[in-house]
Order: structure tokens, then C-alpha cells, then sequence
């Protein structure tokens, strides 16, 4: 039975909720921390990707999705506030009504301002680092960017409501579990299966576009087109979490609840 990690739901948000309330500058920095971690996966995933890329090998994909996996890893053990996850935290406890769904639009909205806050710092941050100077080296990484751009307004929000769905399942699942081994292959097992599946996660794009955008890249990377994939990629995200995740669990197992 699913009630047991479903209350740990319910206590993490409530512990969200309260660093909210005494502090708003303190948990935008958990947002902007969280989309950070994102961006070290995102780094290592297209170092790694490009490798084989370069060499033309079909390795390229898998082993950037499997390194990514230490994005989920980072999040999970050292901290932060991720607008996907939080989607399903924030509107399950709303079910419960343990929080306000007043509370429930704030905490979210934080948390992607501090999201975005943070995919550009760190974009910046690795621009002066020079890992990305030669084009060679940013080889995969626009070739993905480009295909996010050219995929469809329905095709991106169907992606993200995929997308979302398994990366709360990546954190939801592992809370059953006692041992942290098992919960971090679980976590990177999931990630692997969106990244690998070719979902859209608007906040690793948001990451990967900020990184594209500060580079040299071709004309058909601009800031429009990563508003126009962030927009469907955004609500998509936010219904696998609300919809598949928040409201199928609570109707689910409504009855085993004693309070």
C-alpha cells in the first residue's frame, strides 16, 4: 500500500510550506540550487553524449541519459526546490487539505522563478569556465537543442506530461525504501527512462537552452523558441504531476486514509 511514502509526500511539502512562510529569499534559493543540480547533469550528460556523438556512435543518447542520473541524485540528497516534483508534493497535500490551493499556485510559482534564477546563473557560470569555447565541443548538445525546437506544440505537451510523470515516480517509489543504494539506482533508473524516451522536463530545458544560448550556436536557437517549448513543456509537466501523479494517488488510496 501506497499510504505510508504518501504521508512522507505530505510531511515534505508541509516542510516546503514552512521555509516558504519564514523565509521567501531562502526558498527561491533552494529553487535556484535545485535547477543548478539539474545543470551539472545536464553538463555531464552532453560531455558524455558528445564523445560518442562525435565518432557517430548510437551510444550517444543512452550514455547521456544514464549519466544524467546524477542531476536526481544531487536534488534528492542535497536539497533544493525542483517545480516538477513539487507539482506532485504540493497538490496532493492540497487534496488532503493540509494546504491552501492559494499556497499551492505561490510555492509553485516560487519555485520556477528560482528555477529559471538558477539555470542562468549556472549557465553563466559554465560560459566562463571555457568547457564549451570549440564547436566540436557543443556539437550534441545543439543537435538536441535544434530538435526540441522542431517538434510540435501538442507532440511537447504530450512529452510533458510523460515526462513529469516518471520523474515524480523517480522521487515518489525510492520513499519506500530503506536503503540509499537502492533508492539512488531507482531515481537514476527512472531518469534514464524519460531522457532515453525523448520526454521534455522544462526545467532541464530551460538548463540546456540557457547553456545553448550562451554559446555559439546557430541561428535557429533563440530565446522565442525556448519560450515556445518551455510554454506546452510547462503545462504538460504540470499536469503528469497534478493529474497522473497527485490526484490518481489520492483518489487511489482515499479510502486507507484514517484522518
Amino acid at each position: 500500500m501506497e499510504t505510508k511514502p504518501l504521508l512522507e509526500v505530505e510531511k515534505l511539502a508541509m516542510k516546503k510550506l514552512k521555509i516558504f512562510e519564514q523565509s521567501r529569499a531562502r526558498y527561491i534559493s533552494r529553487a535556484v540550487l535545485a535547477s543548478m543540480f539539474i545543470g551539472f547533469g545536464v553538463i555531464v550528460a552532453f560531455k558524455t553524449g558528445n564523445l560518442f556523438y562525435l565518432i557517430k556512435s548510437p551510444l550517444a543518447y543512452p550514455m547521456a541519459a544514464l549519466t544524467f542520473g546524477a542531476a536526481i541524485i544531487l536534488i534528492a540528497f542535497g536539497g533544493g526546490d525542483l517545480f516538477t516534483g513539487n507539482t506532485f508534493y504540493y497538490t496532493f497535500s492540497a487534496l488532503r487539505n493540509r494546504m491552501k490551493w492559494q499556497q499551492v499556485f505561490h510555492l509553485l510559482l516560487y519555485s520556477y522563478i528560482g528555477n529559471i534564477i538558477g539555470a542562468i546563473v549556472f549557465a553563466f557560470l559554465i560560459y566562463v569556465t571555457g568547457l564549451f569555447e570549440t564547436t566540436e565541443s557543443t556539437t550534441f548538445l545543439m543537435s538536441v537543442v535544434e530538435h526540441k525546437l522542431h517538434a510540435s506544440l501538442p507532440q511537447l505537451f504530450f512529452r510533458g506530461i510523460l515526462c513529469n510523470w516518471l520523474v515524480c515516480l523517480a522521487f515518489f517509489i525510492p520513499m519506500s525504501f530503506v536503503e540509499n543504494g537502492a533508492k539512488m539506482f531507482s531515481m537514476m533508473l527512472f531518469v534514464f527512462c524519460f531522457f532515453i524516451s525523448g520526454y521534455e522536463h522544462s526545467i532541464a530545458n530551460m538548463c540546456t537552452f540557457a547553456i545553448a544560448l550562451v554559446h555559439q550556436h546557430p541561428e535557429t536557437i533563440s530565446v522565442a523558441g525556448m519560450i515556445r517549448n518551455l510554454i506546452p513543456v510547462t503545462i504538460g509537466n504540470l499536469i503528469g504531476g497534478e493529474l497522473m501523479m497527485a490526484t490518481m494517488y489520492y483518489y487511489a488510496n482515499k479510502p486507507f486514509f484514517t484522518d
